[in-house]
């Protein structure tokens, strides 16, 4: 079964408890950008969709820290190891395609 693309925000609030928001893009139209605010000076990253956006920034919007270059590294290994993912089941799903169209249909 294949699900049509869509992008999933939730919003959890419990008594005395900080909310917790989630969103999940499954999505082709996703948007990813980065750039350097130059009325604050501080970089961003945003990923969008047409219905929800993330944006991630220093912490408190403020001057890079130490902690914000740990997070950004975090980002950058965690999209290159994303990246490999991808390319990897691509490829794989690429040959599954080349080989059933060689053989034929399934008997």
């Amino acid at each position: 079964m294949t699900l049509s693309p869509y992008t999933y925000v939730t919003l959890s609030m419990r008594p005395e408890s900080a909310p917790h928001v989630g969103v999940s893009f499954y999505t082709p139209r996703l948007k990813v950008r980065a750039g350097l605010l130059l009325s604050n000076p501080r970089p961003y990253l945003e990923f969008s969709s047409h219905e929800a956006a993330v944006h991630i920034s220093t912490t408190g919007a403020g001057p890079v820290t130490d902690a914000d270059l740990a997070v950004a590294r975090e980002i950058f290994n965690a999209a290159a190891r994303y990246l490999a993912d991808c390319e990897c089941l691509h490829a794989e799903q690429a040959n599954k395609d080349a080989t059933a169209d060689t053989t034929g249909p399934a008997a």
